[in-house]
């Protein structure tokens, strides 16, 4: 139904800059919040930062005044701009979409491949 290709991901030093990408494709009638969330390892899953379908955002605490989430509404993609990046955000970061898709019409939760990012010297 939905499917979510995610890009930008790699090697960076300390206080450098990457632009995650996440586009959706598939039958999608409405989305009602975008977002993502990273995976160190031996750690969970958690937020990183989310928007809305109205634009709000949601930020972790670690992440706010660093990432900025953003979307395209008409090219269905949200992308998170991560400066000052620091060893500690290390991690598999995974697009997460949820909204109405399919046929007959599904309100659906998908989530992305993943993308490694690594900060390192």
């Amino acid at each position: 139904q939905v499917q979510l290709v995610e890009s930008g991901g790699g090697l960076v030093q300390p206080g450098g800059s990457l632009r995650l990408s996440c586009a959706a494709s598939g039958s999608i009638f409405s989305i009602s919040d975008m977002g993502w969330y990273r995976q160190a390892p031996g750690k969970q899953r958690g937020l990183v930062a989310r928007i809305v379908s109205g634009g709000d955002t949601d930020y972790a605490d670690s992440v706010k005044g660093r990432f900025t989430i953003s979307r395209d509404n008409a090219k269905n993609t949200t992308y998170l701009q991560m400066n000052s990046l620091k060893p500690e955000d290390t991690a598999v970061y995974y697009c997460w979409f949820r909204g109405v898709a399919g046929t007959p019409k599904t309100y659906v939760g998908v989530w992305g491949p993943g993308t490694l990012v690594t900060v390192s010297s």
